[in-house]
């Protein structure tokens, strides 16, 4: 249906989105143009912050991977289901963890919106499929 085809269009965009988020948290970390989008002031806070942003990093990485499985899954006749399970997974890890973002720092809303709005997009297109 359309409801699935745009589903899984969102839900891929906000996959790619991920997956940047993983480049920026896990390989480019200590880059001066990285720091000012996650405001970290140094060399030194980034040196300090670096396993944290790289274990965090690989998070958004995972969750990437796991709309992959899910489209891949849900565009075979036989897997469908299971693939759209994996992928309501996948988004609603997205939009609970752009939830939790907001919820401890209220001055992270672009970024929560950036990391959640797409995969609640695709929620909402994916319930409008199981629903017809």
């Amino acid at each position: 249906t359309v409801a699935l085809v745009v589903g899984f269009v969102l839900a891929g965009i906000a996959g790619a989105i991920h997956v940047y988020i993983w480049l920026l948290e896990s390989v480019l970390w200590t880059r001066e143009s990285t720091r000012r989008v996650f405001g970290v002031r140094s060399a030194e806070e980034a040196e300090t912050l670096r396993p944290m942003a790289y274990n965090q990093g690989f998070y958004n990485l995972f969750l990437a991977l796991g709309v992959l499985v899910g489209i891949v899954l849900g565009s075979t006749r036989d897997l469908r289901q299971a693939g759209i399970g994996v992928l309501v997974f996948a988004c609603l890890s997205m939009v609970l963890a752009a939830v939790v973002l907001l919820g401890s720092n209220r001055r992270m809303l672009r970024a929560a919106l950036v990391q959640g709005a797409l995969p609640l997009l695709a929620l909402v297109a994916l319930a409008v499929h199981l629903a017809g």
